[in-house]
C-alpha cells in the first residue's frame, strides 16, 4: 500500500450510517490521507444515494479538506484499485428485514435481524452477494483490505474468509458499547477500560474486565448486577439481565445474550412491540424517514444527534479505527471478526471468532484464548454450527442443510416449526435466493 491518496469504496453507500462514516475519516485525515470516497449502491437506493452523497460532501467541504466523495450505481468502477472496500448494505432492503423478524412471530420464535429465523433469512440473501462482491474484488483491487460490517457480520466475514482469496475483517459496534457502558458506570474513559473478550459475533461475552489496569470484574459484575444493565443498544429491547445470574455466571454478557437467557421475556417483548409500535425493522423505517429529510437540508454539513436512535452507533468509526491502525502500522488492540487460527481451542480453526486483536499493516492478529469458560462452551460451539451449516445453505441451495442449520439453533423452538419458517423464508424471499429456486 503506497502512501498516497487512498480509495475507499464503500458498498452500501446510501445507507443512513454513510454520515457517521465520513466524520470518522475527517477526524483521522491529518493521519489517514483519504483522497476519494465512493458511495456504491443500487438503483432501488439511488434517491437515498444522492442525498447522503451530497450531505457527506457538504461534512467534507466543511472541514476544507481535498476529499471527493463519489456517488455511483457502477460497483467496478467503485472497486476498481480501491485500497479498502466497506460494506453496510442489506439485501432486499427494509423491506426484507421486517419479513425476517415477523416470520418467526408467527411460530411463537423470537424475529431478530441477526440472529435465530430471521439472522438465518439475512444470511442466505447476504452470502452470495458478498462473494459475488468478492469476486469483483479479486479482479478489481486483489490487495484490497474488506471491512465488513454487513450483519451477521461474524457469519459474513467467515464464507468470505473461507471461500474467497480476499483479505477481510468483520466489526460489530457492540464491544464498543460495552466498554462504553462500563466506562461511564465507573466515571472513567472508554480508553481506560479494557475487556478480554471471547465469543463469537453477537455472542460475547467479557471474562476479564481491567480498569486502570487492575481486575475489577468481580466489581463490575456486582455494580451492573446492583444496577440496571442495560447496553446503549437502541435496537435491544430493554429487559436486564438479573443480578443473580450475572453474579453467578461469572462472566460480563452482551445485550444480545438476552435473547438466550431470558428468551422467554424477550419473545414477549417482541410480540408486544410488534402489535403496539411494529416490528424494530418498522421503527427503524421512521427513523430513517427522518433522518433523510434532514440530510436533505443544504444547511446541514454536520452527522445529526438523530442517527445515534438508528442502532449502530460506532460502527462506522470502528471501521475507519482499523482502516487508519492498518494502513499506519499501529499495533493496538481493537476486537474484530477474524478466523481462529488456535486461538480459541474450543472452535474449529477455520471459524471467525470475535476476539481481541492485534492490529497492523499485516491484518488482524488475535490474542491467544486457550479454552472457552465451561459455562459458555456448549453454547458457542452450538451457535457457531449452526453458523457453518448456514454458510453452506446459502452457498449450495440446500434444502436439507438449511433445515439442520434452523433447527439446531437454540431460538428455534422444534424442527417442526423450523421448517415451516424455512418454507416461509424460501417463499417470501424468492427473488433474492437463487440457489434454491430448485
Amino acid at each position: 500500500m503506497t502512501k498516497r491518496g487512498l480509495k475507499i469504496a464503500t458498498i452500501g453507500g446510501g445507507s443512513s450510517y454513510t454520515p457517521e462514516l465520513i466524520e470518522g475519516f475527517i477526524k483521522r485525515y491529518e493521519e489517514l490521507p483519504v483522497k476519494d470516497i465512493y458511495l456504491v449502491d443500487i438503483e432501488e437506493g439511488l434517491e437515498k444515494l444522492h442525498i447522503v452523497s451530497a450531505f457527506a460532501q457538504r461534512m467534507v467541504d466543511k472541514c476544507g479538506y481535498d476529499l471527493q466523495i463519489h456517488a455511483t450505481l457502477d460497483r467496478e468502477e467503485a472497486l476498481r484499485d480501491a485500497d479498502f472496500v466497506t460494506t453496510q448494505f442489506r439485501v432486499g432492503q427494509l423491506e426484507a428485514r421486517i419479513r425476517d423478524e415477523r416470520i418467526p412471530l408467527r411460530y411463537n420464535a423470537i424475529g431478530q435481524e441477526t440472529t435465530g429465523a430471521g439472522g438465518f433469512a439475512n444470511a442466505l440473501r447476504t452470502v452470495p452477494v458478498i462473494l459475488d462482491i468478492c469476486e469483483d474484488m479479486e479482479c478489481l483491487c486483489p490487495d484490497a483490505w474488506l471491512i465488513n460490517f454487513t450483519n451477521p457480520s461474524g457469519l459474513v466475514t467467515e464464507a468470505v474468509l473461507n471461500h474467497t482469496s480476499i483479505k477481510a475483517i468483520g466489526l460489530c459496534n457492540v464491544p464498543i458499547g460495552m466498554k462504553n457502558d462500563v466506562a461511564e458506570k465507573f466515571d472513567c474513559t472508554a480508553d481506560d477500560v479494557y475487556c478480554d473478550f471471547v465469543g463469537i459475533n453477537h455472542l460475547l461475552w467479557a471474562q476479564k474486565i481491567y480498569i486502570h489496569g487492575k481486575d475489577t470484574t468481580a466489581e463490575v459484575l456486582h455494580r451492573m448486577a446492583e444496577d440496571d444493565t442495560k447496553e446503549h443498544l437502541a435496537n435491544i429491547p430493554d429487559i436486564d439481565f438479573p443480578g443473580y445470574f450475572l453474579e453467578a455466571l461469572g462472566l460480563l454478557p452482551i445485550s444480545y445474550l438476552k435473547y438466550y437467557y431470558l428468551t422467554d421475556q424477550m419473545l414477549l417483548e417482541c410480540i408486544t412491540d410488534a402489535k403496539e409500535k411494529g416490528v424494530r425493522g418498522e421503527v427503524v423505517q421512521n427513523v430513517e424517514h427522518e433522518l433523510f429529510e434532514l440530510y436533505k437540508d443544504v444547511e446541514l454539513n454536520v452527522k445529526p444527534p438523530q442517527l445515534a436512535e438508528r442502532g449502530g452507533a460506532h460502527y462506522s468509526d470502528a471501521a475507519c479505527s482499523l482502516i487508519n491502525s492498518i494502513y499506519n502500522n499501529k499495533g493496538d488492540i481493537q476486537t474484530v471478526n477474524v478466523l481462529n487460527h488456535g486461538a480459541n481451542l474450543d472452535l474449529p480453526q477455520d471459524a471467525v471468532i470475535e476476539r481481541n486483536c492485534v492490529i497492523d499493516a499485516a491484518g488482524a492478529h488475535p490474542i491467544a484464548l486457550g479454552h472457552t469458560p465451561l459455562p459458555v462452551r456448549g453454547l458457542l460451539q452450538l451457535v457457531k454450527n449452526y453458523e457453518q451449516l448456514t454458510i453452506k445453505a446459502a452457498m449450495t441451495g440446500d434444502y436439507a442443510t438449511a433445515l439442520q442449520a434452523l433447527t439446531i439453533h437454540p431460538l428455534v423452538p422444534s424442527a417442526t416449526a423450523a421448517k415451516s419458517m424455512l418454507d416461509d423464508i424460501l417463499m417470501e424471499n424468492s427473488n433474492y435466493l437463487p440457489a434454491f429456486r430448485h
